[in-house]
């Protein structure tokens, strides 16, 4: 297997989206690990938990009853969360102000936990993941989906996105393109093929000196239905 070059790739994204200019106005940049380590954890909670909730619900009636959940939930603070009995927990799913959803509703109580013990032991949770190397960025998929609760799949790496973290995502453009390639065979979401496409993102990222982030979008929109 050989990789295209990536100036071919961003080439022929450019020439699909009007130039460049055009090409890189569409394109978001990642945070600094600084910005990525001032990220106040309460924030982390609510935006692994809006994921979860998006996950099979319109994304916009989650937005919409969004301050409906951040009152519910105490801004997503996490020592206010941690001292809720589980019948407390109970008594919150069935609030007609959230979406109520049980099992998704107690994802937050276990990611909340992951977020404090990561506090234990890197200082805060968005120092662990500011500080997490970018050609093992797989590894921090796998932490949340190992650790906290609801967060496998691309559940987590969107959320890691949002956030302004420099990860790629698996759409199915950048899947259908790296398999194009023969990067991926097999199962998207195994251990292979999540190795070798960080390490094809890596040797990109060399090539062209631009973030995961850029090179995923600008992968995305170089075929297929343009899904970043």
């Amino acid at each position: 297997m050989s990789l295209e070059k990536f100036s071919a790739i961003y080439q022929r994204a450019a020439e699909r989206k009007g130039g460049e200019q055009a090409l890189e106005a569409l394109l978001s940049q990642p945070l600094s690990r600084a910005k990525i380590e001032a990220i106040p954890e309460d924030r982390w909670l609510s935006a692994f938990s809006m994921k979860v909730f998006q996950s099979g619900i319109s994304w916009r009636v989650v937005r919409n009853k969004w301050p409906n959940f951040e009152q519910a939930f105490f801004q997503f603070r996490i020592e206010p969360l941690l001292m809720l009995s589980d019948e407390q927990w109970e008594q919150k799913a069935q609030d007609p102000a959230i979406i109520r959803h049980l099992t998704k509703v107690m994802s937050i109580p276990v990611n909340a936990q992951m977020i404090y013990q990561c506090r234990q032991t890197h200082g805060s949770f968005s120092k662990m993941v500011a500080q997490w190397p970018q050609e093992n960025i797989i590894d921090l998929w796998v932490y949340l989906k190992k650790h906290g609760n609801r967060l496998g799949g691309n559940t987590g790496p969107y959320t890691l996105r949002q956030m302004g973290v420099d990860t790629f995502l698996l759409t199915g453009d950048v899947e259908a393109y790296l398999r194009n390639i023969g990067v991926i065979e097999g199962g998207r979401d195994t251990k292979r093929a999540l190795t070798a496409t960080n390490k094809a993102l890596m040797t990109w990222q060399q090539e062209s000196g631009r973030s995961l982030s850029e090179i995923s979008q600008i992968i995305a929109y170089s075929s297929g239905d343009n899904r970043v």
